[in-house]
């Protein structure tokens, strides 16, 4: 018999074996599927991220000349809303625009525009060059007046316009005043003269297409009052200077009899204090309201500064010397400071800067010819009453 036949080849499986292997195999391909599955959704899920903001872009132009541009509204239509008002120089800008067809319109009080709209395409880029405008005063120049009475009030009184356009002018001496070369509009007139109150204190108006006239204003004065009163004595009084505070400020000078006056003042109350060198004053200051009425009597008493000094005077030294130094303190063996601006050539010396109710203490010092001092002489003591 040959057996070599039945037996397995080296390195095969037998056919059982196989088929079990093959089968198997399928089998762990079916387990592993569905994981393969798994973990490839799962990795689609972890893969998305953020997505970057879409870009945006802007539409800039200008509106000429600058009268017609600078205030103007332009309105933005088509693939997005938006309005904007152009600067000082006309100029504007719609920023944060996705690509798309637009459409911008400019408008201003009393003019037209040429073109009257402008089409645009942001595609990819902003949009800086040929979106300009043309702005023309609508119905030619026009103007506003009117008169400001009475005359006193209304002579050489400032009107002021503001609105489409601003300016000034100065009303005649009847009162009149006339503004012009205006555009249609809304504007305001306002009249200011110092020293008086309007009604009514502004005016609008609207332009369109014709003058306006008989805009008029009633001017009256402020009601003022004075503060006057007298410093005495004369001595005291003469040339004195007065501040007056509160309501208001001002400062004066009394006459050479000591006599002041304050014009000029409006209701309220004032703070009155007068002031001249070496003398004190009686009351400090007072309060005067005024309500009305002119106020006087407002009256001050001046009394002379006593004045004080400190005589000084000590032996003379033995040596020679080219003067003596005096040195002040105020507390008991010092320290001292130097109160003479130069040498004292002789023993003795008038301190004249004293204060009243004040005790003073000193020391001299002798100096050669060199410049070398002394040691400090005796301390002496002086009470000022």
């Amino acid at each position: 018999m040959n057996f070599a036949r039945n037996e397995d080849r080296l390195g095969e499986l037998p056919h059982s074996q196989k088929s079990f292997r093959a089968c198997g195999a399928f089998l762990l391909a079916g387990i592993l599927a569905p994981m393969a599955l798994l973990s490839g959704c799962s990795g689609v899920v972890s893969g998305q991220g953020t997505q970057p903001p879409p870009q945006t872009f802007s539409i800039s132009g200008a509106i000429s000349p600058v009268a017609g541009g600078s205030g103007a509204t332009l309105t933005l239509s088509g693939a997005a809303s938006a309005t904007a008002t152009a600067n000082s120089s006309g100029n504007f800008t719609f920023s944060g625009l996705a690509n798309g067809t637009y459409i911008v319109s400019p408008s201003h009080v009393g003019y037209t525009f040429s073109p009257t709209s402008l089409g645009v395409t942001v595609s990819g880029a902003n949009i800086a060059t040929g979106l300009n405008f043309t702005a023309t005063a609508q119905g030619g120049a026009h103007s506003i007046s009117g008169t400001i009475s009475p005359v006193t009030g209304g002579s050489g009184a400032t009107v002021t316009l503001s609105g489409v356009a601003s300016a000034t002018t100065t009303a005649d001496g009847a009162g009149n005043y006339n503004l012009t070369g205006l555009a249609n509009g809304n504007y305001a007139v306002t009249p200011s003269h110092t020293g008086y109150t309007f009604s009514p204190t502004t005016q609008a108006v609207t332009v369109n297409g014709a003058n306006i006239t008989g805009l008029n204003f009633t001017a009256t004065a402020f009601q003022t009052f004075s503060i006057s009163g007298t410093i005495s004595p004369a001595a005291g009084g003469s040339g004195a200077t007065v501040m007056l505070g509160g309501a208001a400020s001002a400062s004066t000078t009394a006459n050479s009899s000591g006599n002041y006056t304050f014009t000029g003042a409006a209701n309220g109350t004032y703070t009155v204090t007068p002031s001249n060198a070496g003398y004190t004053f009686t009351p400090v200051n007072r309060s005067v309201p005024i309500n009305g009425a002119n106020v006087s009597a407002v009256n001050f008493t001046a009394t002379p500064q006593q004045a004080h000094s400190a005589a000084l005077s000590w032996t003379a030294s033995t040596s020679t010397v080219s003067g003596y130094n005096v040195y002040r303190g105020t507390v008991n063996g010092g320290p001292y400071t130097l109160i003479n601006f130069s040498l004292v050539t002789g023993p003795n010396y008038t301190d004249a800067t004293v204060q009243s109710g004040v005790t003073y203490y000193y020391v001299t010092t002798a100096v050669d010819s060199s410049g070398v001092q002394s040691v400090d002489s005796n301390q002496v003591i002086a009470t000022i009453p």
